[in-house]
């Protein structure tokens, strides 16, 4: 079993640019999930779960602003908020490392450039615009605002990242390479958060999600995403980051840290079945959970809660659930409560298994677990129990959370209170 400490957390999301401001709205019922400013060529109502009001010089000098994307930018947000809450004014700058997570990187630089070279030529372009594209660029800003020294990582799989991202940076601190480290990921692609000059924002990402048929063709924001239920269609793009600090667990108490929570276990692994879509029996999946099990020393009758990846496409909840089922399903006296939180804040990427997670921390100490927003015919084959319409008072202590990407990417993790 590990021992990593969770001390501090930070989230820049759709639904608020603060934890708080996220939770609090989150389990309101809110959803972030909004007409988009342009139509598919179709004639299809377009959503989108952006976000909004985010001022880069809230939390950065201009010089930082100008070599970093939207991505970046989010991250070094978050990771502000999770080093105060933390309490981290002192930082062994040698035994503190960053692992960060990102599918997209700097592809909204990438666009703006595009677009400025069509429109006004190449003398246009943003002189830094190079180093806003690498995807490393959002940890090497982190390590570069706190002069850090230690493991610095970057982690691209998909939607797994913020699982994998965190996973790994535990396993980084249990194998004694640091102390602390700050983990995560981060997407920032689709908004016009940085600003709303021309040429700001370009909805590429979203065509290619309609292309490639995974937008959800639906009049209604409430009935564009419904994760786990019987009729859903399709996901709704978000963005955002999430960042939590990790500890290892003697370092946190004799410190006398915050402690939110703790990570027990990670499981992690491919299921090379397809680009795209999930290996159908969620054998693989299943697989990814009973490693974080494992890892975390208990067997599946611990487990009090789970938050799902679940992001409402045919295929994809239909293997998680059989998944769930395989490890949960048929083997506790109650059915295991199962929520998805992307009804409330669309698909936010590499970041979503880190929101789930800081949902999750929350819940725990408030005693109330999160519901699927927008659900409300859960699908039949699932052998658990879909929390949906409203939070449910649940004195929860051990929580899983999943995460599955593009490319068979299959990550799970273990979080308790204690």
């Amino acid at each position: 079993m590990l021992d990593i400490a969770i001390t501090g957390t930070g989230i820049v999301s759709a639904l608020g640019l603060d934890v708080e401001a996220f939770h609090s709205r989150l389990m309101a019922g809110e959803t972030a999930i909004r007409p988009a400013p342009w139509m598919p060529a179709d004639g299809r109502k377009a959503w989108w779960a952006a976000v909004t009001g985010f001022v880069p010089r809230d939390w950065m000098d201009a010089q930082v602003e100008a070599g970093t994307d939207l991505f970046a930018q989010f991250a070094l947000a978050a990771t502000q908020q999770a080093v105060l809450q933390a309490g981290l004014t002192r930082l062994d700058v040698e035994r503190t490392g960053v692992l960060h997570g990102t599918s997209i990187g700097g592809a909204r630089a990438v666009m703006k450039a595009q677009h400025l070279l069509d429109t006004q030529g190449p003398d246009a372009i943003p002189r830094k615009t190079q180093i806003q594209i690498w995807p490393n660029m959002a940890a090497a800003q982190i390590a570069m605002r706190y002069g850090l020294h230690g493991p610095n990582l970057t982690v691209t799989t998909a939607c797994a990242s913020s699982l994998d991202a965190i996973g790994t940076a535990a396993r980084l601190i249990a194998g004694g390479q640091a102390d602390v480290v700050i983990a995560g990921a981060t997407e920032g692609g689709l908004s016009l958060a940085g600003g709303d000059a021309d040429g700001d924002f370009v909805p590429a990402m979203f065509h290619t999600s309609t292309l490639y048929g995974m937008d959800a063709p639906s009049d209604d924001p409430r009935r564009a995403m419904l994760p786990f239920d019987a009729k859903r269609n399709g996901i709704v793009v978000g963005e955002g980051s999430a960042i939590v600090v990790l500890e290892r667990g003697d370092h946190a108490r004799t410190r006398g840290a915050p402690i939110l929570g703790y990570v027990r276990g990670y499981g992690s692994l491919a299921d090379a079945f397809h680009p795209s879509s999930p290996e159908p029996t969620g054998k693989w999946e299943a697989r990814a959970m009973q490693l974080a099990l494992q890892d975390a020393g208990i067997d599946a009758g611990a487990v009090d809660a789970l938050i799902a990846h679940a992001t409402g496409t045919p295929k994809g909840d239909t293997a998680e659930i059989r998944a769930i089922n395989q490890v949960h399903g048929g083997r506790r006296r109650e059915r295991l409560p199962v929520a998805s939180i992307k009804g409330h804040i669309g698909h936010s990427g590499a970041s979503s298994g880190g929101m789930a997670i800081i949902t999750g921390l929350l819940g725990m100490r408030e005693g109330r677990f999160v519901h699927t927003a927008n659900t409300d015919e859960p699908d039949p084959e699932a052998a658990f129990d879909i929390v949906i319409q409203a939070p449910r008072a649940i004195a929860y202590r051990t929580l899983q959370v999943n995460a599955f990407g593009f490319g068979g990417q299959n990550a799970s993790l273990i979080v308790t209170r204690d």
